[in-house]
Formats: C-alpha cells, sequence, structure tokens
C-alpha cells in the first residue's frame, strides 16, 4: 500500500522569492508564514505563527518570481521534501520543506495579478537545491 504525503497551506509570503537556476530550469524559495488565534482559559488571545520553506520549480517559479511579493496571500498544495547533508566536518544536517504543486494567489489588487493557477505546474524533479 502507498502512502500519502499532501500538504495544504494558506498563509503570507515572509520575503520577495528567491529565485536560482538549476541547469535550464528555474526554482523559487519562498518563505510562508501560517497563523492561527485563539483564546487561552484564561481569555487572553494567543497567536502562533509556523514558518514554512517552499520550493516551486519551473512554471510556478517563473510565477512566484513574477507575482508573489512579501506579504501575498496565497494558498500551496504539495508534498513534504526533507534534504539531509553532512558538512565538512561531518556533522549530519537536515531541512525540512514543502514542494509546491499547486498555487492559488488570494486577495490584493485583481487587475495586478494573473487569473489564478491551480494544477500541477511544478516540477518534480530536485535533488539538493543550491541554497
Amino acid at each position: 500500500m502507498s502512502g500519502v504525503n499532501k500538504v495544504i497551506l494558506l498563509g503570507r509570503v515572509g520575503q520577495d522569492p528567491e529565485i536560482k537556476l538549476v541547469g535550464e530550469t528555474k526554482v523559487a524559495k519562498v518563505s510562508l508564514a501560517t497563523s492561527e488565534r485563539y483564546k487561552d482559559k484564561s481569555g487572553n488571545k494567543v497567536e502562533n505563527t509556523e514558518w514554512h520553506n517552499l520550493e516551486l520549480w519551473d512554471g510556478l517559479a517563473k510565477l512566484a518570481e513574477s507575482y508573489l511579493k512579501k506579504g501575498s496571500q496565497i494558498y500551496v498544495e504539495g508534498k513534504i521534501k526533507t534534504d539531509k547533508w553532512e558538512t565538512d566536518s561531518g556533522e549530519k544536517r537536515s531541512a525540512v520543506k514543502i514542494r509546491v504543486t499547486s498555487l492559488t494567489m488570494l486577495g490584493g489588487n485583481t487587475e495586478q495579478q494573473p487569473k489564478p493557477e491551480t494544477g500541477n505546474k511544478g516540477n518534480d524533479e530536485g535533488g539538493d537545491l543550491p541554497f
């Protein structure tokens, strides 16, 4: 039986996308903040923010480069990927990221935004990225 690795996030972009070329393919690196707000038992308002590292390939990277800015609200679907490596001193390291397979831009001035993109526009190649 096969497993399921699916992530759905709705949040705000933390900084303008960082764009790199891997061969001839564009890859965008973006941070995304998701927040939850609630009242604790004492009635105090609490807000927790989680930061997610997103990786967008090919067509989605081009879309990110052209239209995503710090503060943009987006809805993404993707899967969890873990990069593992060893430092020059022999320490084992790892980093978790979300490989985005679908992106929808939300909010803002719709005249300046393109028609929302959905579907699998990404590239599932991958491997170790230079950032």
